[in-house]
């Protein structure tokens, strides 16, 4: 697994992009659709991931697998999974919980061209 978005939920989409870039200086990477923006932390390969979705869970690491399919299979019945996988335009996605119940973010990039 690797650490490639930090998540953060947040109320109002254009709002929080503001904030995130005229605030603290951080620049738009990309977007999908109407409710996801990712921002480029300087000095980093990770990214910051704002989207007004999922606003009852809190802000979390996205991890890469190699496929979010496998992964579920492997450790369905050791870890708590929320979310199971699911399609999302790169890809697959699904989210569990830790022992300590912090939201954890798998996704792969299989559907990536």
């Amino acid at each position: 697994m690797k650490l490639i978005f930090l998540y953060h939920p947040v109320k109002d989409l254009n709002e929080s992009l503001t904030f995130y870039q005229d605030t603290l200086g951080f620049e738009e990477a990309w977007r999908e659709g109407e409710h996801t923006v990712a921002l480029s932390l300087p000095g980093s390969d990770v990214k910051l991931l704002i989207e007004d979705d999922e606003q009852d869970l809190s802000a979390g690491g996205v991890f890469l697998v190699d496929s979010v399919d496998t992964f579920f299979k492997e450790n369905k019945d050791k870890l708590k999974f929320v979310k199971e996988p699911i399609d999302i335009p790169p890809g697959r996605y699904a989210i569990y919980q830790d022992n300590s119940g912090n939201y954890i973010r798998i996704i792969d990039f299989t559907n990536e061209t």
